[in-house]
């Protein structure tokens, strides 16, 4: 497949979320969360909890099919088919419009000054304790959500895309989505969750990287280089540090600290510097994940036009 062809994938899945979102009804990863869950509840019940055999064998398990049906895809259709599959198959993966539309159902009441309707929206994006959140609680919890989701749900897709085809979008997405299931550091997921875990931060190491430095070029660079070369290494996941701290530091604004989750108050690195979170901070995050989006598209054609011209 040209690198004209890849380019043309991406801006065309994009132009599709932009107008459709994600499907409404039948989307393939909500059927594969419900999957997912059900062979959790099989492999990790009971007062003996699965252990990391058990959990990367559960991974192995879902993960393995779909990757190899979008690899015989790329393989057996003809390019005009393969085309619209890929097309239609990094859609899917694509969450640009939803990051923009949870963001901005936070962001207005929140300005409005509807605290408790912003508690309510910002709790369908984070994992916090959002009763306990105060306004600036809230607008954090937002930002660094648009933030580390831009990530996640839009430039890692676009990553894997251009890097490996379908097959690396599927690979990716699945693996993500049991991460945000499984991925946490409770006694339920401790081990059960760890290969997974461990595969997600793999995937996503270089386009976290790639993220961070997007935000330093759509943003304000010098303080958004300085906030990823300082305080990146303070967090503990080795992806949303630089992810996190050149983000805030692109939009100026202070982000991180401690927050209240349910398992009790969490203390976190302060990152970026300049003004508090508000409902603008987050208005600004959705905007630096467009303008980020924006400046891959236009590399991407630009580089496929190039080539095409020089091959």
């Amino acid at each position: 497949m040209s690198f004209l062809s890849v380019a043309g994938v991406c801006v065309l899945a994009v132009l599709l979320d932009a107008v459709l979102g994600e499907p409404r009804r039948a989307h393939p990863l909500v059927g594969f969360g419900r999957a997912a869950q059900w062979l959790e509840l099989h492999l990790n019940a009971g007062v003996t909890r699965g252990g990391i055999a058990r959990g990367a064998f559960a991974m192995g398990v879902l993960v393995t099919p779909p990757t190899l049906l979008a690899w015989w895809l790329s393989c057996a259709l003809s390019s005009e088919l393969l085309f619209f599959v890929q097309v239609m198959g990094l859609w899917l993966a694509l969450a640009l419009r939803s990051l923009s539309e949870h963001g901005q159902a936070v962001a207005r009441p929140l300005i409005a000054g509807d605290l408790a309707r912003a508690r309510e929206q910002v709790a369908r994006i984070v994992s916090r304790d959002t009763q306990s959140l105060d306004h600036q609680g809230v607008a954090k919890a937002a930002t660094e959500s648009m933030l580390e989701n831009g990530a996640d749900a839009v430039f890692a897709s676009l990553f894997w895309f251009v890097l490996a085809g379908l097959p690396g979008v599927v690979l990716h997405r699945t693996v993500n989505t049991l991460d945000a299931m499984w991925g946490y550091r409770t006694e339920r997921f401790e081990k059960f969750g760890k290969a997974v875990a461990r595969v997600d931060d793999l995937l996503n190491w270089c386009p976290a990287r790639l993220t961070a430095l997007t935000y330093c070029l759509c943003g304000h660079s010098r303080n958004a280089w300085q906030c990823w070369r300082s305080q990146a290494r303070q967090c503990e996941s080795p992806n949303a540090g630089p992810v996190m701290a050149a983000g805030a530091g692109a939009l100026r604004v202070t982000l991180g600290g401690g927050a209240p989750y349910h398992g009790g108050w969490k203390e976190r690195p302060v990152l970026g510097m300049g003004d508090e979170a508000s409902g603008a901070s987050i208005v600004g995050a959705i905007t630096l994940v467009r303008r980020g989006v924006l400046l891959w598209l236009v590399s991407l054609s630009l580089s496929g036009i190039l080539f095409y011209a020089m091959f």
